[in-house]
């Protein structure tokens, strides 16, 4: 079992914000190495995904959780049910809004929710992309994000340049209880690898595919296979709603495919430090998003309130 001293610091750290505010980048950051996928698409995270941090002081728990909005189908139910969850569960909760930006209808959604958290966490209220934010306009959006809830801290941030991070660590530390560890030192995440391979595998689809079709794109591991010093074998499986998507996702000749699937073995083979056999396969499931069955299939496994 591994030690700590009596002082030492556990607890949960939520990480909400509307879709593509940045944070599972800002999760990857704080680690100091990829474990969430991330894209320039909305609604990249439809899990709540663990980011494990532990020193010999502190074992800060994030909580990456799907962007809050206004559900349209069953799955983004089930995506706003997962944040809403981690709300309640969090010590900290950080909330990530955008500095270049004006609140939008989401950021309002979330600040009615937060108010209504019972038992609520710490409130950190963190402005991110400071770095595509005019310096003259940030003190006002400063001041209109601060009027839609009580924080008990604002930083401002960048994720991808990592300005502010540390403020941010030194911040949670400040508001995490005292406690034992949760989990083991040497656990980064609760994904298994074949959980981050399929969360890969998406977000390369989401980087090579048209506006249209990536929110109906789903990713099922078919088959994990170690092979020794070959390195692995995995068959995956994309589902999407509709024939044409189907077309476009293969492409002229199997194209578009074989560079999803090269991007995606690439992220799988540095995050894992081994060779990867990938081949992926296209299936059609008409509306597959409003269906339970196909949820389920997919592991978008509803829970009861």
């Amino acid at each position: 079992m591994m030690e700590f001293p009596a002082k030492y610091k556990s607890g949960f750290v939520a990480l909400v914000g509307r879709p593509n505010v940045g944070k599972s980048t800002l999760m990857n950051a704080l680690l100091g190495q990829k474990v969430a996928a991330v894209s320039p698409r909305p609604q990249t995270t439809r899990q709540r995904q663990l980011g494990i941090l532990t020193t010999e002081h502190f074992q800060m728990i994030f909580m990456d959780t799907p962007g809050m909005h206004e559900p349209a189908h069953r799955l983004g139910e089930y995506m706003d049910q997962v944040a809403k969850e981690s709300l309640r569960d969090a010590d900290v909760i950080v909330w990530l809004v955008e500095a270049s930006v004006d609140p939008k209808k989401e950021d309002y959604l979330i600040s009615e929710r937060l108010k209504t958290i019972r038992s609520p966490g710490t409130l950190i209220l963190v402005l991110n992309k400071a770095d595509l934010s005019s310096p003259q306009a940030l003190p006002d959006r400063i001041k209109t994000y601060q009027g839609l809830a009580k924080c008990d801290t604002v930083l401002v941030i960048s994720a991808t340049s990592g300005e502010g991070l540390e403020d941010l660590l030194s911040s949670i530390l400040a508001h995490l209880p005292e406690g034992a560890p949760l989990y083991e030192p040497n656990q980064i995440t609760d994904y298994y690898e074949r959980d981050i391979a399929a969360e890969l595998i998406r977000e390369a689809a989401l980087f090579n595919l048209r506006d249209e079709i990536p929110h109906g794109v789903a990713v099922r591991i078919d088959e994990f296979t170690e092979r020794g010093e070959e390195g692995a074998y995995i068959h995956a499986t994309l589902l999407v709603e509709r024939d044409t998507h189907k077309g476009i996702i293969i492409g002229k000749g199997g194209e578009m495919l074989k560079r999803i699937g090269s991007a995606a073995r690439h992220e799988i083979e540095s995050m894992s430090g081994r060779k990867v056999f990938l081949e992926l396969r296209v299936k059609v499931n008409l509306n597959w998003r409003n269906k339970p069955e196909a949820l389920r299939w997919l592991g978008y496994t509803q829970k009861k309130e």
